[in-house]
């Protein structure tokens, strides 16, 4: 168990049943009443973002979530196989859990496992990934206004916004935080 007053920005905590990563927190002392911990909570299980304001000195559990490092090795219709590097041993997360995550994934990338409990809660991507460019318009004569930016096709399928001057064939690095560009690979 620990206290309101311990919480730090990406713990993890059980409460109500639910297990939430803790995006951000406040302390409010208010002029009357009783001081409270005004957080921002994220469900681990359906990603769901919620508020919620505890008492000061409030008690809640501490979920410890276990990290484990493993290579994305296939996909089948309705799932991802993720393979651990040490004990060769697989499992598979269903796609619909990993909507998002499915933009940035290549067959040979590593990536965390976030487990609790023996239950696969999702993955954690590295913040940057280099993919390459399958599909590419070409730029726009004359569309040379500062910042111009065109839409290009990632070999995984993900659209994203580009400068003019990337090409198909190019690689680049997108975050995965946002999907957006941020340079060429």
């Amino acid at each position: 168990m620990i206290l309101t007053s311990d919480f730090k920005t990406g713990m993890t905590i059980l409460y109500e049943g639910n297990i939430y990563q803790i995006i951000e927190f406040l302390h409010v002392k208010p002029g009357k009443g009783q001081a409270f911990v005004r957080t921002k909570l994220r469900n681990l299980r359906t990603g769901a973002i919620i508020d919620y304001s505890f008492n000061a000195g409030e008690k809640v559990e501490q979920a410890h979530i276990e990290k484990k490092k493993m290579q994305f090795v296939y996909s089948t219709n309705d799932a991802y196989v993720f393979m651990d590097n040490e004990t060769f041993e697989q499992i598979e997360m269903a796609k619909e859990k990993m909507a998002w995550e499915s933009n940035f994934l290549l067959e040979g990338m590593e990536v965390e496992v976030v487990d609790y409990s023996g239950e696969i809660l999702g993955i954690n991507l590295p913040e940057k990934v280099a993919l390459e460019v399958t599909e590419s318009a070409p730029a726009v004569a004359g569309n040379t206004a500062t910042n111009a930016q065109k839409e290009v096709t990632l070999e995984t399928g993900f659209v994203v916004k580009v400068p003019m001057f990337i090409n198909q064939g190019d690689k680049i690095i997108v975050s995965t935080i946002d999907g957006k560009y941020s340079s060429r690979a």
